[in-house]
């Protein structure tokens, strides 16, 4: 067993959906030898030496409305082709584990006020931290998209925001409820998800007070992926993008919530900002996402791009990316709290910009090119090792 000190905790919002059950299944594949390291960017070469929590040492828990036990989900995920057949078997105890440190959501609007959920989620997580004696404890976000926030005056410094949940008022999205909930148990933050969460100037506040990092958001795994790699080599060859449109099929729970417009609009804005910051210029195009029950946890993304050559010739790109979403997600879900746990026993606070290589649209980071931001993330795990 790993020393008491280097143990960490990882907390899932959303602990019971298919991201979350993969990356504690694949979790405890790769501590019991079971599986490579395939997909996980702190394994690769360059990173061992930043002091990161092993995979072994993670210790899960979480929270979520759902009340399918793990075992049971890694099942599905096994019909479904997400997980290889015979691993729920193999990783049973680790899952019944897991699943019993996942407690039920407590929802507002039910005779608790914004300010009552935000302290009992925050107890939860504390005591996941001392029963299971851990260094920290990070908290992921890997629930469903939710709608883009309305605006509230509570949502621009930390006193607003304090005054009006100790007035018993529901100023915060759920999203950046469990943001506050981590900050409230000193915890640092990862959004995965494009919600709200910690991109609010009052929650930003209290990280700094507080000492916390946090990183975010929307994890970058398949479209987006590419276009983070494509459009700097447009940039550099001097090719002029004129349109660059695509469409999205996907299943699933995250293809169900996104079919909601208003979800939607969440994920369209966070998909499509690369091709802006990259070219320095808004782009022309859309980006389309339709439900389809019957793919699953899997997805396909058809891009067209339309661009101009040499003398104006008019010329395109065609391609299609086709994957297994939570496989995408689950390593970097685990790379993420590795990072932003060493981050915080370095003592870094506020945004961590330099993971911006895992997001479609970070926090705190302008740079929007795949390669420079890998160059970035490389230097952070190099920083994180030299401060031992």
């Amino acid at each position: 067993m790993a020393e008491e000190s280097s143990r960490t905790g990882v907390w899932l919002v959303g602990a019971r959906g298919s991201v979350a059950t993969t990356a504690v299944a694949g979790a405890a594949a790769l501590r019991a030898g079971l599986a490579r390291t395939t997909g996980c960017v702190t394994e690769q070469p360059g990173f061992p030496d930043a002091g990161l929590p092993r995979p072994g040492d993670l210790v899960f828990g979480g929270h979520d409305i759902a009340c399918t036990p793990l075992p049971k989900r890694a099942e599905q995920l096994v019909a479904a082709g997400v997980l290889p057949h015979g691993l729920p078997a193999l990783v049973h105890d680790d899952l019944v584990t897991a699943d019993a440190e996942i407690r039920p959501a407590p929802l507002t609007g039910r005779g608790a006020a914004q300010a009552e959920v935000a302290e009992t989620m925050a107890a939860d997580i504390a005591s996941f931290r001392e029963r299971h004696r851990l260094a920290r404890v990070v908290v992921v976000n890997v629930s469903s998209t939710e709608p883009v926030a309305v605006p509230h005056p509570a949502h621009a410094s930390a006193r607003a925001l304090q005054t009006a949940l100790a007035a018993g008022q529901e100023v915060l999205p759920a999203s950046s409820l469990y943001a506050y909930a981590a900050l409230r148990a000193g915890c640092a933050h990862v959004d995965f998800t494009p919600s709200t969460g910690m991109r609010l100037p009052a929650l930003a506040e209290l990280a700094a007070a507080e000492g916390l990092p946090y990183a975010g958001s929307d994890g970058k795994t398949g479209e987006t992926l590419l276009k983070a790699t494509l459009a700097p080599m447009f940039a550099a060859r001097g090719l002029e993008v004129q349109a660059w449109s695509g469409t999205n099929l996907l299943g699933g729970g995250d293809g169900e919530t996104l079919a909601d417009p208003a979800a939607m609009a969440s994920k369209s804005a966070s998909k499509q900002r690369v091709l802006a910051e990259t070219m320095g210029r808004p782009v022309d195009g859309e980006v389309h996402i339709d439900y389809v029950p019957a793919l699953g946890d899997w997805k396909t993304a058809w891009d067209h791009i339309v661009f101009d050559g040499f003398l104006g010739v008019r010329m395109n790109l065609q391609f299609t990316w086709a994957g297994c979403d939570s496989a995408l997600a689950a390593p970097l879900v685990l790379d993420l709290a590795r990072l932003a746990a060493r981050a915080h026993q370095c003592g870094r606070r506020g945004p961590l910009s330099e993971l911006a290589f895992f997001f479609k649209d970070p926090v705190g980071a302008q740079e929007h090119g795949l390669m420079q931001q890998y160059a970035d993330l490389r230097d952070f795990a190099a920083g994180l090792g030299e401060a031992r």
